[in-house]
């Protein structure tokens, strides 16, 4: 009889403890689904663009905070996941960048994902050398002054083609190709304004890098002169003018003190 006790004992206990690990079991996925909904809803893609309102209240200073968390992002491998199609559809409403960016041409500079960015984020011009002339400076002026821009990037990167051909002296001229020897000499100040006590050659990495720093340093003071309204603009504070570089290898852009 005893030994009967204890076996009911048993099955009872088992059967209790089976009962709580069910309940345990049916409670744990309503949790986990309340976690899965909230990582989902977080993931869920952007949707929206820049409006009107978003642009007037941001200075320019929180736009350049802006950039540099989004390039943060870039670096990271953590770019914002967006609808392109939604906002592709939005955007038919009407602009609002925040900024305009001249880049370079080259192929390995993806600027907007550079910077995080989407349809309707910003401006991007782009020559190759990232010089700037008429048009492009007539390009900032409506992004700035029509389109409410209040940044203007002048963005270099490392492994300029276009600056180590200067540096290298290329005579496009003689290949029967003016129009890039006119872009060459567009940037050649660049060079000679760059002091080392090493090689002038493109192999020259330390060299190399500083021409194109001073480059983009050099074609924001150009832009500041080819156009009176931008420059008033700035000194009123209304828009901030300024050079950056990209690093190709590690994706960081550094933005210089003009």
């Amino acid at each position: 009889m005893k030994n009967v006790k204890s076996l009911l004992t048993g099955i009872t206990l088992m059967a209790v403890m089976i009962g709580c690990k069910d309940t345990y079991k049916n409670s744990e996925p309503t949790e986990t689904k309340v976690v899965a909904t909230k990582t989902a809803s977080m993931e869920k893609p952007v949707v929206s663009i820049l409006t009107a309102e978003e642009q007037a209240g941001m200075s320019p200073d929180e736009i350049v905070g802006r950039l540099k968390k989004g390039n943060e992002n870039f670096m990271n491998n953590n770019l914002t996941r967006r609808d392109h199609s939604e906002q592709r559809r939005k955007a038919m409403i009407g602009q609002f960048p925040k900024a305009i960016v001249l880049s370079c041409v080259d192929s390995r500079v993806p600027v907007e994902d550079v910077f995080d960015l989407g349809i309707g984020d910003i401006f991007v011009a782009r020559v190759a050398g990232n010089i700037e002339n008429e048009d492009i400076v007539g390009s900032m002026e409506f992004a700035t002054a029509v389109a409410g821009s209040k940044v203007v990037i002048v963005m270099g990167h490392t492994e300029c083609g276009a600056v180590k051909s200067t540096i290298d002296n290329v005579d496009a001229r003689a290949l029967n190709m003016n129009s890039l020897a006119n872009l060459i000499d567009e940037i050649r100040p660049a060079v000679t304004e760059t002091k080392t006590d090493g090689e002038v050659s493109s192999k020259n990495t330390v060299f190399t890098n500083a021409v194109i720093t001073n480059n983009a340093i050099r074609t924001v003071k150009n832009i500041r002169e080819a156009s009176p309204t931008m420059a008033e603009m700035e000194d009123k504070g209304e828009i901030k003018i300024v050079s950056a570089v990209y690093d190709m290898e590690s994706g960081k852009v550094s933005f210089n003190h003009d």
